[in-house]
């Protein structure tokens, strides 16, 4: 069953490929025709480019790279660094961060280029199946489109049981009409031979390398397969990879090359003419279904994503809503979901057919292929502790594969490449900027504070005026007294009954125990310090915190008691780090963070808290 649920989930994005990869490795721009030797030739390619990357390289090798059974980039972006002991660990840890951060990124370029290749791919089947529906393509997928978009506030748990079942269907056509094409040429089979491939490259010569640039459109979705281990497993994975999912695709690649050496017209569109005329209609309808199955399981994961990042501190707090009460992982983020809707819109509307945008797809794909090979061998040296010689012969040999598909990629630039490598760009420079600016910010806080120790011992010293209740204080700084605090007892010269400064933080672990939770500790009578402990696939919730306070036999009645919260109200000013000495922010990132912070969901919301005993202290702070 996990295996089955797989396919709908993990396989979606992989399996729609034959409806424009083939196709797209003859376009125009590499000056191919669909001969017997360079069809021999592609599917070689085809067929190993399968094997060494998606068989040998992440299923064999990256999925052992588990953060306690977690995956995907940024998962492996924690291990990386987490796994660091030499002298050098502060500029590793950062190149691993800077590699990890910009390989997420990149994923979101995917995000809005994936609904739009996959769907449009499969409303081009009309032109094939009903030659006067053609002009309904672009109104039909931004229809789709927007469909796929408006139902994720429902969460993906009632719809998705059908994905599975359904992507079994569709792997199944698959194979069905792959076998038919071979039949018909049965010779095609000898493309297993990687001597095809050789030839191709020796015959075609630059052309021929460059052409990889649409070869690896085979294995787009292929990061999924580890992003997703977490909710699956590995075996699951594997078993639904190995006897279902590549044996389809394969027969399915195989026939549509020998659809090509009997009719090398069919070059057209060679999926959709590999099946009969009366079954064109009927496909073109399955594959719309699949393709939006594709398209939901990479809108998922960048949720997933987006939420790693807050919880890693790349991001601002934003609105992240749970759809199942069962599923930690089935998540809504408003903001991503029409971010990524306007975007996949735009684009349909510009590049208007799916070979145009084969020529945006691939190039985030690829850069984060490589990103994963060098990640994937930081964890094998540091964690696994492999000899050099080992992880450079094993994840060397996966890092020269996926550069020369990315190298081959680099053309596709200025034919809308770009696309992706823009919105990574911005992502990536919006998550560094938080990340830094919190730094900053965390500092110049820490500058107006003062050790809790020592003021607890004033406390002692000369004891204020105490008012009935409880005040919980949140503080980023687990060792130091919040602003607010500080700013309470100065002006209203009066301290609560009972005092708690609550630091929650967040491990580069994906789940924390229950019993890791919560430290508490009493400073003196009265006065608390609480640590809660997250995992970067957690949202903090603050009932869950005072539950487990409870357990410790610590009492914090919620009607009774007060959450205050600084408000920091930054001010971008340059001169405040020529007074510091310290390396800061160039002055537009400055004023990119203010907004940034500006906008942020505000702690009440994002921690659940009531909003009625909540007090905010606004704090200007010059960064």
């Amino acid at each position: 069953m996990l295996s089955l649920g797989a396919l709908g989930v993990v396989f979606g994005d992989i399996g729609t490929s034959p409806l424009y990869a083939l196709r797209e490795c003859f376009g125009g721009e590499y000056g191919l025709h669909p001969t017997p030797e360079n069809i021999f030739g592609i599917l070689s390619l085809i067929f190993w480019t399968l094997i060494v990357i998606i068989c040998v390289k992440y299923m064999a090798f990256v999925m052992r790279a588990d953060n306690k059974g977690e995956g995907g980039i940024l998962s492996l972006m924690a291990l990386a660094v987490r796994s660091q002991h030499d002298k050098d660990v502060v500029s590793r840890r950062r190149v691993m961060t800077v590699l990890g951060i910009g390989g997420a990124a990149l994923l979101y370029g995917d995000a809005i280029i994936t609904p739009a290749i996959s769907v449009l791919s499969a409303m081009e089947g009309l032109s094939i199946a009903e030659p006067h529906l053609a002009p309904y393509i672009i109104p039909l997928t931004v229809v789709i489109i927007n469909g796929i978009f408006l139902v994720q506030r429902y969460g993906t748990g009632k719809i998705g049981v059908i994905f599975g079942p359904m992507i079994l269907i569709w792997f199944f056509v698959l194979g069905v009409l792959g076998v038919g094409g071979i039949i018909q040429n049965p010779v095609i089979l000898e493309a297993i031979m990687p001597t095809y491939a050789l030839e191709f490259f020796l015959r075609n010569g630059v052309h021929g390398y460059l052409v990889l640039g649409s070869v690896v459109l085979v294995v787009t979705g292929g990061e999924a397969l580890y992003a997703d281990m977490g909710h699956f497993g590995k075996r699951p994975i594997r078993l639904a990879w190995f006897f279902i999912a590549l044996p389809a695709l394969l027969i399915n690649y195989f026939g549509q090359g020998a659809l090509l050496l009997t009719d090398p017209a069919a070059i057209t569109n060679p999926f959709y003419m590999l099946a009969p005329k009366w079954a064109q209609f009927p496909l073109v309808i399955l594959a719309a279904f699949a393709t939006v199955i594709a398209s939901q399981a990479l809108i998922s994961g960048v949720f997933s994503i987006t939420r790693q990042a807050v919880q890693l501190g790349f991001c601002p707090r934003i609105s992240i809503i749970h759809t199942s009460s069962q599923e930690i992982g089935q998540i809504y983020v408003p903001a991503v979901n029409w971010l990524c809707f306007f975007g996949t819109i735009w684009l349909v509307i510009t590049f208007k057919t799916s070979s145009n945008l084969a020529a945006a797809y691939g190039i985030a794909v690829t850069c984060t292929m490589v990103i994963t090979a060098i990640l994937a061998f930081e964890v094998a040296r540091q964690k696994w502790n492999w000899s050099l010689l080992k992880a450079s012969a094993i994840f060397g040999s996966f890092i020269v594969v996926d550069f020369a598909f990315f190298s081959a990629n680099i053309r596709k630039v200025t034919h809308g490449g770009w696309v992706p490598l823009v919105v990574g760009a911005g992502v990536y420079l919006m998550m560094m900027t938080w990340q830094k600016g919190r730094q900053i910010l965390f500092r110049r806080l820490k500058e107006r504070s003062m050790p809790i120790e020592d003021f607890c011992q004033k406390l002692l010293r000369e004891p204020p005026l105490r008012v009935p209740g409880t005040a919980i204080y949140m503080s980023g700084d687990p060792w130091g007294v919040p602003v607010p605090l500080l700013h309470n007892l100065k002006h209203n010269k009066v301290l609560h009954q009972r005092v708690a400064i609550l630091t929650i933080q967040t491990r580069e672990v994906p789940f924390v125990s229950k019993k890791d939770r919560i430290t508490i500790q009493e400073v003196i009578p009265n006065m608390y310090r609480i640590l809660a402990n997250y995992g970067f696939m957690e949202i903090p919730k603050m009932k869950h915190i005072l539950e487990a306070c409870r357990q410790r036999d610590i009492n914090f009645n919620v009607n009774e008691t007060t959450f205050v919260l600084g408000r920091e109200t930054i001010i971008a000013d340059k001169s405040q780090q020529v007074r510091s000495g310290e390396p800061g922010l160039a002055h537009w990132r400055e004023r990119l963070f203010a907004v940034m912070s500006k906008n942020a969901q505000r702690p009440t919301a994002f921690f659940r808290i009531p909003p009625n005993q909540v007090i905010e202290v606004g704090i200007q702070v010059e960064i």
